[in-house]
């Protein structure tokens, strides 16, 4: 039985500016492990992304969300590159979070939900006052507030050290284990390899290939992604 996707794109266009910013892009993405989106600078994958969560509306062509088993839209959350902290513990935070998507602020569910990206023991301290990869982990956990289907996360490890960067990712791994559908940006090809199980990679705001992750990096269809993988400058 073929896999019904979660997530369509037909002819999709986005113009902003008079400028396209993505052009004609057909894609079916699928349930599954993370898929993660490529490309150089202005390529179009935060575009992309708001374009599926319905942060902006395309100009031509249609973006369709899947449903699930009980004929419900599938639920959807986003995580911008730079989430704003609000002016509050971490515990209120995830509590105002919780708020907003309709569900109760109960203390089980915030400890739970800290729980899931390591800050139970930061509970209480001020958001703003956690480091950068802290606040990225408690992003997550307002993201996880809404108890997605779908978690749209742009740029997530994006000037995080090492050990930072690992935590984060270990968090979209485990996400993605319990069967959320995690659709990332990302510049780190490493990151990419470690987590991806499809890549979509664009150029210019077109799709240029969709493949399985060890298809893509081993044997990349198109010229343009085979100049990408290797550092070259792909315009």
């Amino acid at each position: 039985m073929p896999v019904l996707p979660c997530l369509s794109f037909a002819s999709a266009t986005y113009a902003a500016g008079g400028r396209t910013l993505l052009a004609d892009i057909s894609l079916d993405i699928t349930p599954g492990s993370p898929t993660v989106l490529l490309g150089p600078n202005g390529a179009g994958k935060t575009t992309l992304l708001k374009l599926a969560m319905g942060l902006i509306a395309p100009a031509a062509g249609t973006v369709r969300l899947g449903s699930r088993v009980d004929g419900k839209p599938l639920r959807t959350a986003f995580m911008f590159q730079k989430p704003v902290m609000l002016r509050r513990t971490a515990a209120a935070n995830v509590a105002f979070a919780l708020a907003a998507a309709g569900r109760e602020q109960t203390p089980a569910m915030i400890r739970d939900l800290l729980d899931q990206v390591g800050l139970i023991t930061q509970a209480n301290r001020l958001a703003r006052k956690l480091s950068g990869g802290e606040q990225q982990r408690l992003a997550l956990a307002r993201a996880l507030a809404r108890n997605p289907d779908i978690l749209f996360l742009d740029e997530p490890t994006a000037s995080l050290d090492p050990a930072a960067t690992k935590a984060v990712e270990d968090i979209i791994a485990g996400t993605a284990a319990r069967g959320v559908k995690v659709v990332m940006a990302t510049h780190d090809l490493g990151e990419a390899r470690r987590l991806a199980g499809d890549v979509v990679f664009l150029a210019a705001g077109r799709l240029v290939e969709f493949a399985p992750a060890p298809a893509f990096f081993n044997q990349p269809a198109t010229e343009a992604a085979r100049r990408f993988l290797a550092g070259d400058l792909v315009l």
